[in-house]
């Protein structure tokens, strides 16, 4: 299993991402036997993948990183890098190869304290591996002194760094730093797709891999979510009864509290997943005792640690919330296509029942407010706005159409 194989839909960046890799390793070559170099590669410094949701911009990145950094035998006899079961292969996927650093926003934004240390070591030789690949998960929230950091280090890049940016669009990451990378412009996968690798990777039964790639709309994570999760069906179940349940003001207020805990239990849920090892892992790093008190001089680390913490938390819920709202959208986008006798697929077809029940009771036209209603929302969660204040005016907005 190549590197390649997870990539949904994708064949034809797999195909251009090949190919640079196959330069990159003569680029490699050449400098070792201090060879001239190719005059004509398709390999660059920096890269820019773009692309809807789900589309697996970061999946994309990571595969390339790993045919970067592949060491299998077979390349020296013609087989393209990235075999999947090399070292090299094997640790860039799984996030532990020395040579390859994630930058992942851990509140909205990427600070420049998150960028610096990635920063100075993309000036580094490669410790272990071919290269040293800097992978950006979140580029577009890069602020504004983060992102230059990043600017100087794409425009006087040492030799063998490669960065890997991963951004919605072309227009979410600065034109100074977009204008230095080589862009791929990602599409979303079909449903099609979707279902048939959930059926072929996940070992998951081909109806159900069929209802959540369509409940997905080809978002790639969130499908294999869905269908390997029962307790994210009944999260997304519980999401999809709100407009039955917003009838009066008591409904809608209490529908937006519980849609917040929600995201908020989610948030518990995986901090206390990370947050524990995370605390151990620096107290062990920092000289504690198991169980003592921390050495002298060290509060101010950790503090460090708990406000990263608190932020991570933070976005967590918002995501989250995030997520309940694009489910929601995508169900009134299916009562509006019911109304308008249109012929697309509908995405939520286990709720058929409650989507004619309610395209035969409202408007076109209030199914349009409802639905810029919850782009409203996601708006003001994006301005930081408080979650249940959001959430009760997008579910007021809701009611009264």
């Amino acid at each position: 299993m190549s590197v390649w194989d997870d990539l949904v839909g994708q064949e034809k960046v797999s195909e251009q991402l090949t190919a640079a890799a196959r330069d990159a390793d003569a680029l490699v070559t050449a400098a070792a036997a201090d060879a001239p170099l190719p005059e004509a590669s398709r390999m660059t410094h920096a890269w820019l993948f773009t692309g809807p949701p789900g589309a697996g911009r970061t999946q994309v990145a990571r595969a390339f990183a790993a045919a970067l950094q592949c060491v299998s035998p077979d390349r020296a006899l013609g087989g393209a890098p990235g075999c999947g079961f090399c070292d090299g292969c094997h640790t860039a996927l799984v996030g532990t190869h020395a040579d390859v650093s994630t930058v992942v926003a851990v509140g909205a934004q990427i600070l420049v304290d998150d960028m610096r240390d990635t920063v100075r070591k993309s000036f580094t030789s490669p410790a272990n591996g071919r290269w040293q690949v800097i992978l950006v998960e979140d580029a577009e929230r890069l602020n504004e002194k983060s992102a230059n950091a990043v600017l100087k280090a794409v425009e006087e890049p040492a030799p063998r760094t490669v960065w890997l940016l991963c951004a919605p669009s072309l227009e979410d990451v600065l034109p100074t730093i977009r204008s230095r990378c080589r862009h791929l412009n990602l599409r979303t996968p079909s449903v099609d797709a979707v279902a048939d690798m959930l059926v072929r990777r996940e070992g998951v039964e081909p109806d159900v891999a069929a209802a959540a790639a369509r409940a997905t709309q080809g978002h790639v994570d969130r499908a294999r979510r869905l269908a390997t999760d029962p307790a994210a069906r009944e999260r997304r179940a519980t999401v999809l009864k709100l407009p039955l349940r917003i009838d009066d003001i008591g409904g809608c207020l209490k529908a937006a509290q519980e849609l917040v805990d929600a995201a908020a239990e989610d948030a518990k849920q995986l901090a206390e997943e990370i947050d524990v090892k995370e605390t151990e892992e620096l107290k062990a790093a920092l000289g504690a005792a198991q169980g003592g008190r921390m050495p002298r001089g060290t509060a101010g680390v950790m503090k460090e640690l708990e406000d990263k913490q608190k932020r991570r938390r933070t976005r967590t819920q918002r995501d989250s919330l995030d997520l309940a709202l694009t489910d929601l959208t995508a169900f009134y986008r299916d009562v509006l296509a019911l109304q308008l006798g249109s012929r697309i697929a509908l995405a939520n077809t286990d709720a058929e029942d409650i989507l004619e029940r309610l395209a035969r009771g409202s408007s076109p036209e209030s199914t349009l407010r409802r639905i810029e209603a919850i782009a409203a929302c996601r708006d003001a969660l994006d301005r930081n706005v408080a979650p249940l204040l959001a959430v009760e005016a997008m579910t007021l907005a809701l009611r009264s159409g």
